[in-house]
């Protein structure tokens, strides 16, 4: 089996300053972390470690809370595990069952265990060459979970972040967490994004609780003029070609981007340019839930003009996740099947994943070109989606499912789904918000406010750099003895 080791990944340097008009005074806060951190970080690094680059929440999360570390004085490098198909089948497995869902029905035991520990062996090698005492590594989910122990070694301080978990544990979810519990115990730190996702048998005290955040001002959600809007979707091939504005949009470190590349498309012919349009970007994911939305919407909602706009990554791009093309032909299978007319109501677009920012870009337009924005998971950890549509001030409707309780007030910053299986209650919900658009509106303006007050990634970086100072701290007066 072919073992690769790391890939050692840009980190763009972001100015934490352009949080300044959004927060007012409690800007006051970030100065001050910043300040702290130049300090505290003085000399060491902080590494963080995942599973791909791209196609991805944990990606996207990462791209801006290192380059705003950075911009804070802190030297934060990221690197990704380099790994054959069968890790990733095994991670994709534990993935599943960690939302509580068999998955391909597959066993973790003694040879997945094999597959898990030589694939993250050379990593290990690589990191315990490069990472000093004093450094500081988050190892991010449960595909780099094998890394504390060797990287401990190091003499580094080790933190295991968790993005994915369960509000109620089932036996599928317990067992995973014993696969995994001993590789990942030792660290000094574990990071859930809600207290519900804490594992059995891992210490309180070792635990900390920092919800995910999105970046106002990357490709992804910075403000687009309409005519730009119009000119993306074009050009991704969504929409009716448009003279006049060009399809650009301003990369991370401030340069000017343009989208060239198409979305490879299933459609009868582009979405009008009036059409009242229901979007769901995510990845082909069957805890996502693209048929559940495909069907709730073609067997339930009575809105003869409304579109649906079912969007992924290009799934030969996204290393980590080898169902996705499984899932997104079945998608295909059931689009295929559905009434003429209502098959022409209905796209789906896999999005190019060449230029990150590009695609960034592109599902930037998507959001801010539908009139609702759906995110119907069966499971979910936290759902970045559903803050970047709120930032939009889209109304969300959305399923109950883990960390979306914590981003919908329902009726107030978007619609709950109690049951994710309902699909006659989840067309409904879709019908009466394209009807009213004066409630679609009113809700989507609390959700904009609802995220500058708890969502971006000023509070991230705040509340990072807070909990590294108080962890550093105490190791330090440990190691200091009495």
């Amino acid at each position: 089996m072919s073992v690769g080791g790391l890939i050692h990944l840009p980190v763009t340097t972001l100015s934490y300053q352009r949080f300044r008009p959004l927060m007012g005074e409690a800007y006051a806060e970030v100065e001050a972390a910043s300040a702290r951190a130049t300090e505290l970080f003085a000399g060491r690094v902080v590494w963080h470690v995942n599973s791909t680059a791209r196609g991805g929440g944990v990606a996207e999360l990462l791209q801006s809370l290192l380059g705003y570390s950075r911009g804070a004085g802190v030297d934060a490098r990221w690197a990704a595990v380099e790994a054959a198909s069968p890790f990733f089948e095994v991670t994709k497995r534990i993935h599943n069952r960690l939302h509580g869902s068999p998955g391909d029905g597959g066993e973790l035991g003694a040879p997945e265990r094999e597959i898990y520990e030589e694939t993250l062996r050379e990593s290990a090698r690589e990191l315990a060459r490069t990472v000093r005492p004093r450094d500081v590594v988050f190892c991010h989910d449960p595909q780099t979970a094998g890394l504390v122990p060797p990287v401990l070694e190091t003499g580094a301080t080790v933190v295991w972040r968790c993005h994915v978990g369960i509000d109620l544990p089932n036996e599928i979810a317990r067992d995973t967490w014993a696969f995994l519990r001993e590789y990942v115990k030792p660290a000094h730190a574990y990071v859930f994004s809600r207290r519900e996702y804490g594992w059995e048998g891992l210490p309180e005290n070792k635990t900390w609780i920092v919800p995910p955040s999105i970046d106002a001002f990357s490709p992804k959600n910075q403000e687009l003029a309409p005519k730009v809007i119009e000119a993306i979707i074009a050009r991704a091939g969504l929409g009716p070609s448009r003279d006049g504005a060009a399809a650009t949009f301003e990369r991370a470190d401030g340069s000017p981007g343009r989208v060239d590349r198409a979305a490879e498309v299933d459609q009868e012919a582009p979405i009008p340019a009036q059409a009242p349009l229901l979007a769901q970007v995510s990845r082909w994911d069957r805890l996502k839930d693209p048929c559940g939305v495909l069907r709730g919407f073609a067997e339930h909602c009575e809105s003869p003009d409304a579109h649906l706009l079912l969007a992924g990554p290009s799934v030969a791009a996204v290393s980590d996740d080898p169902e996705g093309a499984e899932v997104l032909e079945r998608v295909r299978e059931l689009r295929r099947g559905l009434e003429p007319d209502v098959r022409a109501r209905v796209h789906l677009a896999c999005l190019p994943m060449d230029d990150i920012q590009e695609n960034a870009a592109i599902v930037n337009a998507i959001q801010r070109r539908a009139q609702v924005v759906v995110q119907k998971s069966i499971a979910e950890g936290f759902g970045l989606t559903v803050a970047e549509a709120m930032w939009k001030a889209r109304p969300v409707i959305a399923s109950r499912a883990g960390g979306i309780q914590d981003q919908i007030v329902d009726g107030v910053t978007g619609v709950m789904l109690e049951d994710p299986l309902d699909l006659e209650g989840f067309g409904r919900a879709c019908e009466e918000l394209l009807g009213d658009r004066e409630r679609a509106d009113e809700i989507g303006a609390a959700a904009r406010a609802w995220v500058i007050e708890r969502f971006l990634g000023s509070r991230h970086l705040i509340q990072y750099l807070r909990l590294l100072d108080e962890l550093l701290s105490g190791r330090a007066s440990s190691r200091a003895g009495p």
